[in-house]
């Protein structure tokens, strides 16, 4: 089976890494990208009649990320309430707030989180902000999207979740609203709190 190293235009087609088997899919005019997952540079082409392994449970260090001081800090600055996708763009935290309904993660220039990368579909992932929740579903990827390590369809999101779409690794932040404190209550009313 013939190779293909990553920097080259190897067309419209999905290519398995030989080293991890991690899947790319790519569209016409892509170079194939460095393996997301182990970073080396060889590929095949990827066989409907081949096993294929695509999950990212192979990604070294990637599922302690929550942990990193970057995130620890972006969390702390944070001073509205709400719900937030944090990630890295350049070495640079980027926080994405998500008050409208729907929230495009993808490839395309309509996306309102966009990611110029071949392991990135278009249409990637939709993210859903409702009065019941933040859910997230895969928007008919070639690649997936992974929450906590796990391919999903769709998932309901809690604090610290990390999504994984492409090679990008986001955050959700949920920060609550504190509607008020008991040392606040204690000053207006203190013989409420004496009885």
């Amino acid at each position: 089976m013939q190779s293909h190293t990553s920097g080259t235009l190897a067309g419209t087609g999905t290519f398995r890494c030989v080293e991890c088997d991690y899947v790319v899919s790519l569209a016409a005019a892509d170079a194939l990208p460095p393996c997301p997952s182990c970073g080396r540079s060889e590929f095949v082409r990827a066989s409907l009649f081949t096993d294929q392994h695509a999950a990212p449970d192979t990604l070294p260090d990637q599922m302690d990320r929550a942990s990193e001081p970057w995130l620890a800090g972006v969390r702390d600055g944070l001073e509205e309430a709400g719900q937030y996708l944090v990630f890295e763009e350049d070495g640079e935290p980027v926080v994405h707030a998500l008050s409208r309904e729907w929230t495009r993660i993808g490839r395309s220039l309509a996306a309102d989180i966009r990611f110029d990368d071949p392991t990135v579909s278009r249409r990637h992932a939709l993210v859903v902000h409702q009065p019941d929740g933040v859910r997230v579903l895969d928007d008919r990827s070639l690649n997936g999207v992974f929450v906590n390590g796990e391919r999903i369809e769709w998932r309901a999101l809690r604090d610290g979740d990390e999504l994984v779409v492409g090679r990008h690794h986001l955050h959700f932040v949920d920060v609550p609203a504190v509607t008020g404190t008991r040392e606040f209550a204690i000053t207006l009313m203190p013989e409420a709190v004496a009885t």
